[in-house]
């Protein structure tokens, strides 16, 4: 077991995705995405994150998962919209959410 960006590794068979619970996530986004802690995640957090993993176009990416994960759009994905942020993480962090 280890650990990258603070996710605590469970082997999926067959991917190379890191598994947690919906609560886990929660943390988790909080803990990592959240820079200055205030509970809520900005595009520039994520474009920080994703640069991070070494992923290109960080910028970009960051806006297409505000843009999905921003439902009320006021520009931030708070603690209600985090949830919305799965299909992101799946996608840009390796994580998979399980039950």
């Amino acid at each position: 077991m280890g650990s990258d960006m603070g996710i605590h590794k469970r082997s999926i068979k067959g991917t190379s995705k890191v598994a947690m619970t919906m609560e886990e996530f929660k943390k988790w986004v909080l803990r990592y995405l959240d820079a200055d802690q205030d509970g809520k995640i900005t595009k520039d957090e994520l474009a920080e994150a994703v640069r991070r993993r070494g992923e290109w176009f960080p910028v970009l990416k960051a806006w297409k998962g505000m843009r999905s994960a921003d439902s009320n759009r006021n520009g931030v994905v708070d603690d209600i919209e985090i949830t919305n942020l799965v299909e992101f993480a799946q996608k840009h962090f390796g994580i998979m959410i399980i039950s």
